[in-house]
């Protein structure tokens, strides 16, 4: 794990006040600030580059919480060829998300589906959102593997993601710093995805059942 002085030297803890000419004393603000980058290292899994920016973020208090939230929610979503890594929208904007790139059917196919879901929707997202190229790469993905058919369930998952999403922000609005509102998206993100995996399997479990189950209880 690395050290308080390595923090230091990368700049992502601010200096000690000196106590002496080889000690330096570190206050509650530095505390908040050492678990924040934490946070965003172990459980969000970001570069120091990353963190740094983040933390600017954080720093800029003039910023619209939004985007502070932003600058550290895109970089929790995996980035796949198809999804454009230039720009730095604030709310997970990627410049032109790789539409003008010569694109097969089922990524066309996909990313018109992905449009519409947003449209219908109302969701209030940049156009290129790292979130929705992900959403792209996936459905393509599953098109050219034979399951195109599981666009039709789609608005099914939407509308379940945006129950959770309501939840995860009514969550974080808890928080009052600026710091406590970044390490709850990033450990909420990060932590919550998983508990999000193991609700699903477990309600997988319980639909299989109640689909099947009589079929095992009288083989």
């Amino acid at each position: 794990m690395p050290t308080i002085k390595y923090y230091l030297r990368e700049g992502l803890l601010p200096a000690g006040e000196l106590t002496s000419p080889n000690q330096a004393s570190y206050g509650d603000a530095h505390e908040r600030r050492l678990r924040l980058v934490r946070a965003l290292l172990e459980v969000g899994g970001l570069s120091l580059a990353a963190i740094g920016e983040v933390l600017a973020a954080v720093d800029d208090g003039d910023g619209p919480v939004h985007n502070l939230l932003g600058a550290a929610a895109k970089r929790l979503v995996p980035e796949y060829g198809g999804g454009g890594a230039s720009g730095d929208g604030a709310d997970g904007a990627d410049g032109d998300g790789g539409a003008g790139a010569t694109e097969d059917a089922e990524t066309v196919l996909a990313r018109a589906r992905v449009a519409r879901l947003i449209e219908e929707r109302g969701w209030r997202i940049a156009s290129g959102h790292r979130a929705a190229e992900a959403l792209v790469t996936a459905l393509a993905s599953l098109q050219r593997v034979g399951h195109g058919g599981f666009m039709d369930v789609l608005d099914d998952y939407a509308e379940a993601a945006g129950r959770v999403g309501r939840a995860d922000l009514d969550y974080t609005a808890r928080r009052v710093a600026r710091e406590d509102l970044v390490e709850a998206v990033v450990v909420g993100t990060v932590l919550g995805d998983a508990i999000f995996a193991a609700l699903r399997r477990m309600a997988q479990a319980d639909a299989s059942f109640r689909t099947f189950g009589e079929e095992a209880s009288t083989a």
